[in-house]
C-alpha cells in the first residue's frame, strides 16, 4: 500500500465523477449542436457549471487530504472528509442537474465541501510542527 492509500481511494472516486460530469457536458454539447461556451443554452450552462465547480473545488480538497495523510493524520478523519466531500459533490450535482433554481439542497452540496475544505485546511496548520 501506497503511504495515501486512504486519499487515493476518495481522488480515484472523485475523479471518476469529474470525467462522468464531463463527458455529460460533451453530450450536452451534441445534443444542443454547440461545440464552444454554452451557447445560450440554459441546460447546457448547468452541465458545464455542475463540472467546473467539482474542478474548482475537489482538487484542492484532495491536495490537503494528501497533505494530511503524509503528515501522519487520523485515518477516521481522512475517511469522514472523503465520504462527506463525496456527498457534499452529489447534493450539489443532483438537484442542479433537474432545476437551476436556488435550492437548500444544492446551497448544502457547496457548505458541506466548503466546509470539508476548511476543515482539512485547519488540520493541516494544525499539524505543522
Amino acid at each position: 500500500m501506497t503511504p495515501v492509500w486512504i486519499t487515493a481511494l476518495y481522488a480515484g472516486i472523485l475523479a471518476l465523477f469529474i470525467v462522468a460530469c464531463g463527458v455529460n457536458v460533451t453530450a450536452q454539447r451534441f445534443k444542443h449542436h454547440v461545440m464552444l461556451g454554452d451557447g445560450g443554452n440554459a441546460e447546457l450552462r448547468r452541465m458545464i457549471r455542475i463540472h467546473g465547480n467539482s474542478v474548482e473545488n475537489v482538487p484542492l480538497c484532495i491536495l490537503l487530504m494528501g497533505l494530511y495523510e503524509l503528515d501522519g493524520g487520523s485515518p477516521v478523519i481522512l475517511h469522514i472528509a472523503g465520504i462527506t466531500l463525496i456527498i457534499g459533490r452529489l447534493l450539489y450535482t443532483v438537484i442542479l442537474l433537474k432545476k437551476e433554481e436556488p435550492s437548500a439542497i444544492r446551497a448544502t452540496g457547496v457548505t458541506v465541501t466548503w466546509l470539508t475544505t476548511i476543515g482539512l485546511a485547519v488540520l493541516n496548520l494544525w499539524q505543522i510542527r
